[in-house]
């Protein structure tokens, strides 16, 4: 993914009004993120944990979308995959869900996926991030195959959260 600028990322997002757009706190670190290493660029709010954002391209353009999860209920022990990396991260996976863009998301439609509580997945796919134990399924694809299937699944999410 090529590097974004704050401006970028907040004139991408599809899913929002623009005057939340520029109330969404943008990681002020966006210089040191691996950029190369990423297939999209995801942080939680600090002030909102409930909140999450996600950037990306998508249809040769900055596609944008806020995020909300609910923290996970006492009876949920066991770990979960996240359902575009394919992940079940020490970290936690938590349901992320979308408004939808446009009229849709006006009339509170939104869709849902499983992500990686800390959207790490780019990282996790290329082992630059530790998942913890027995968190990949032992696998015969390339890395390269894993991150053609992470960003066919989030283009799926994100076909969804756009219709």
């Amino acid at each position: 993914m090529r590097p974004m600028t704050d401006r970028e990322i907040r004139s991408a997002f599809v899913n929002c009004s623009k005057g939340a757009a520029k109330r969404i706190p943008v990681p002020r670190d966006l210089d040191d993120r691996p950029w190369d290493d990423l297939d999209f660029l995801g942080w939680r709010d600090a002030g909102a944990p409930d909140r999450a954002y996600l950037v990306t391209r998508y249809e040769d353009r900055a596609r944008a979308i806020v995020l909300r999860s609910a923290p996970p209920a006492a009876w949920q022990v066991r770990r979960s995959m996240c359902s575009v990396c394919l992940t079940a991260p020490s970290a936690g996976v938590s349901l992320m869900v979308a408004p939808r863009a446009g009229r849709a998301g006006q009339d509170g439609n939104s869709v849902g996926t499983y992500l990686c509580a800390d959207l790490n997945c780019s990282l996790y796919i290329r082992g630059l991030k530790d998942a913890g134990p027995s968190a990949r399924l032992p696998e015969v694809i390339t890395v390269e195959e894993r991150i053609a299937r992470a960003v066919a699944n989030l283009e799926s999410f994100l076909a969804r959260v756009h219709r």
